[in-house]
């Protein structure tokens, strides 16, 4: 009895020995099994945007734009770019999915960035674009494509009355220019005036900025300075005013004494002075 009582024993513990040694595998097997998982997790956060780098872009109409999204962690998922205006898949990866031939994908293998290039972008292809990854479900990044054209505007035009003797003042203002204008050309007649010519008390005062403001100032008008005035800026469109210079009439459009109320930075008063230097 004794001894079929020690066999159960050493049954028993071989058993239970068996279940622990199992047990204990199956933890590590669990463990083994879920440890990269949680690795990965801690490591790898999947794709995201750097905004930082994903931002709204402001082209210059007929100038090529460019948009830019930075994705991290990518791994093999695919980039995409949707125009939101009519939800239309422009490009995914590096391959084009429009007849337009303005759209085009660029991508380096050796950066995180995806470019989404347009040639000869016009007002109309201002709005929306999204930056679309393949992860399950989707991600993406919205930018704003605002495309502008400069504009030029001559203040008091089309037409300028001005009184024989008193001073011309040409304001020519280049607004939504996404960089100053390099130079801004001035033309009489279609003939680039002329600084240093015999006539004397001409000038250009340019200040450059967001908004450019050129003054053309032409002392002591005399009837020959009547005609088509010209601002010409490197990069927006040109822009006219007829002024005429008169002796005794008074039309209403005339300038009141012969100078232009200020709408922009430099004063009037800096004007003033400059105008009296010329005639000292």
């Amino acid at each position: 009895m004794s001894l079929l009582f020690g066999a159960i024993g050493v049954l028993a513990l071989v058993t239970n020995t068996g279940c622990t040694d199992n047990a204990n595998g199956l933890v590590a097997n669990l463990a083994e099994a879920e440890y990269p998982d949680l690795e990965l997790g801690l490591a790898q956060r999947g794709p995201h945007f750097d905004v930082a780098y994903s931002r709204n872009v402001t082209a210059l109409v007929g100038k090529t734009a460019q948009l830019n999204c930075r994705v991290h962690d990518l791994g093999n998922r695919t980039v995409s770019w949707i125009r939101h205006r009519d939800i239309h898949l422009l490009t995914s990866g590096r391959m084009t999915y429009t007849s337009d031939q303005r759209f085009i994908s660029v991508h380096n293998p050796h950066t995180e960035d995806w470019i989404l290039k347009i040639r000869f972008p016009q007002r109309r292809d201002s709005g929306v674009y999204e930056c679309q990854v393949g992860t399950t479900p989707p991600i993406g990044h919205r930018m704003y494509l605002s495309v502008v054209e400069p504009l030029t505007t001559i203040l008091g035009g089309p037409e300028l009355f001005i009184n024989m003797g008193s001073t011309i003042n040409l304001t020519c203002v280049v607004q939504h220019s996404p960089e100053p204008p390099p130079a801004i050309r001035w033309t009489h007649n279609d003939q680039e005036i002329n600084y240093d010519s015999p006539r004397g008390g001409v000038s250009v005062i340019t200040e450059k900025g967001e908004t450019t403001i050129s003054h053309l100032l032409i002392q002591k008008a005399k009837v020959p300075d009547s005609g088509r005035y010209t601002c010409a800026p490197a990069n927006a469109n040109p822009r006219s005013v007829l002024v005429h210079v008169l002796s005794g009439e008074h039309p209403a459009a005339m300038q009141h004494g012969g100078q232009l109320r200020l709408q922009y930075p430099l004063s009037a008063a800096l004007l003033s002075v400059i105008v009296a230097l010329m005639g000292c």
